[in-house]
């Protein structure tokens, strides 16, 4: 941030950065601060004039054309919007459904339901269905999109995620069939699990194949990093998982602890209800949580990239250049 004022409602004395979050991102609760900003999901309901109004404020701003008055929040308002729904390689407009401003109304519907019908393996499936065609939408949406992917290797990636949580969702399901009731609560959990560990690799292959584009800090092309792209992929697995085990984890353990009373087995009213207020209430937090793990402009060391890379950097910048940056999607 290059400008700080006195007063939210005072006209801004100094011109402010808008290409960079407003929280510092080097540090993991500046991260959380800024993907709970973007992740919110109020603006999943916004109408499309408010992002491209924000984008339309944001530009002008760069141009200094910006309206007379303009204040300093308006400006961090148009910035958390664009955020929320440009892609930061980019710059295209992102598909709703799979801006991260979503994850938690998608998630109070599919993982409520999951967590209910866990005994119904063709409820399982199903719900493991309608969930993996939300994440494709996701994986793609917020793909590295310096790496090219087309419509057939989408649509490979679906098909192989969704029979990952089929079979991960079958073969569970019948190991505890005869297991406490705690344990087959586990199913949905045990397959998006799965589903995620096949789902994120597949749809952004691309980027295992031909690697991502890394870059200086100052932002200059290097060239394109296999190794890069192992990092940043198994990051946000590890994210994808970690952001839902407290609700596919922990709800479980409570549901099992509620039906111990009498008055909560006769009110099966109550449950999806219930479960879906815990899922939206996890989600979110940990949405912005998993996010801010790790950045999201990832680095790699220059000694671990690339033999061929590594030595076109060292030619032309001789020891200057430890580390290189990239965009790990999220």
């Amino acid at each position: 941030m290059t400008a700080s004022s006195t007063s939210t409602t005072a006209s801004i004395p100094l011109r402010v950065d808008l290409t960079t979050p407003r929280w510092n991102q080097s540090t993991f609760t500046g991260r959380f601060q800024h993907f709970f900003n973007i992740c919110d999901p109020r603006l999943s309901v916004y109408k499309n004039e408010s992002f491209e109004n924000a984008k339309d404020l944001m530009t002008k701003y760069k141009l200094g054309i910006e309206p007379p008055g303009t204040k300093q929040e308006q400006l961090w308002f148009a910035q958390k919007l664009y955020m929320s729904s440009y892609h930061p390689d980019s710059g295209e407009e992102q598909n709703r459904i799979g801006r991260m401003s979503f994850q938690v109304p998608m998630c109070m519907v599919i993982a409520s339901a999951s967590l209910q019908f866990y005994r119904s393996l063709p409820a399982v499936i199903f719900w493991q269905w309608v969930n993996q065609s939300f994440n494709a939408i996701v994986n793609y949406t917020n793909r590295n999109a310096t790496s090219p992917i087309t419509n057939r290797q989408i649509g490979i990636a679906y098909v192989s995620a969704t029979t990952g949580g089929f079979l991960a969702a079958f073969t569970f399901s019948n190991i505890t069939k005869r297991s406490l009731p705690i344990i087959r609560r586990y199913v949905p959990f045990v397959a998006v699990s799965s589903a995620h560990m096949v789902n994120v690799p597949v749809t952004r292959q691309q980027e295992i194949l031909h690697g991502v584009k890394v870059y200086t800090k100052q932002g200059e092309e290097l060239g394109a990093s296999k190794k890069a792209a192992y990092k940043g992929i198994s990051q946000v697995v590890a994210t994808r998982i970690f952001t839902v085990t407290p609700s596919l984890g922990g709800i479980p353990i409570i549901m099992e602890a509620l039906l111990r009373y009498k008055w909560f087995q006769h009110a099966t009213w109550s449950h999806i209800p219930l479960q879906a207020t815990l899922v939206g209430i996890m989600m979110t937090v940990m949405v912005p949580f998993g996010c801010a793990l790790f950045p999201q402009r990832a680095s790699i060391a220059t000694e671990n990239l690339e033999p061929e890379l590594r030595n076109h950097i060292r030619e032309k910048y001789g020891d200057s250049i430890d580390r290189v940056y990239f965009n790990k999607g999220l």
